[in-house]
């Protein structure tokens, strides 16, 4: 079977993860979500709690000792070209990669699929209530501040906008099949893509 890469970029709520992590297990390949900040922590010994700070804002200083005293760099900028490293590394071989921009760092790749998952936001709050045990309220405040780090970080690193058809090579509303069924659809989608090798 041919190598191939499934990059899923999603609305919080949208079930995003837990669709592309079907995929995967029916499509018999590796799946990656939040593990990356693990391994950008083992690679580059930063303590974790700091690491998922500079993931989701765009300064986060850290102070190096020098000769001339402590100076500061930018924490942030060095997890991003780590976890751009790292997901280059884990495209070697078939899997699905959750986020990360991971679309834009593999956006050269003729064996990259760039899917994007979205839905409307009255299910994604009813999703996340479901998930979290969270009042319609905090529900709807969670999302709304998840998707304004996800749409800063993502402009941040690739100068575009999270969701632009044009970085896409399918968009797919996720309440209109299911979870389970949309996942099902993209992997026919993966499938027809790469016909010849399936």
């Amino acid at each position: 079977m041919r190598h191939f890469v499934v990059t899923v970029g999603c609305e919080f709520g949208s079930g995003g993860p837990e669709i592309g992590k079907l995929l995967a297990q029916s499509m018999g390949i590796e799946y990656y979500d939040r593990d990356l900040v693990d391994k950008v922590v083992e690679k580059i010994g930063v303590d974790k709690a700091l690491v998922e700070a500079a993931d989701n804002k765009n300064f986060v200083p850290y102070g190096i000792n020098t000769t001339l005293g402590t100076r500061y760099a930018n924490l942030s900028n060095k997890v991003i070209y780590t976890q751009f490293e790292v997901i280059r590394k884990m495209a070697r071989h078939s899997c699905v990669i959750i986020g990360r921009c991971s679309d834009y760092i593999l956006r050269n790749d003729p064996d990259v699929v760039n899917v994007f998952i979205y839905a409307p936001v009255e299910k994604r709050i009813q999703a996340v209530m479901d998930k979290m045990h969270l009042s319609e309220r905090n529900a709807a405040e969670m999302i709304r501040d998840a998707d304004a780090m996800l749409h800063r970080r993502y402009k941040y690193i690739t100068g575009t906008y999270r969701g632009d058809r044009h970085n896409r090579h399918l968009l797919v509303d996720s309440s209109v099949l299911g979870w389970e069924r949309t996942a099902k659809f993209i992997q026919s989608f993966v499938e027809m893509r790469f016909e010849d090798d399936f």
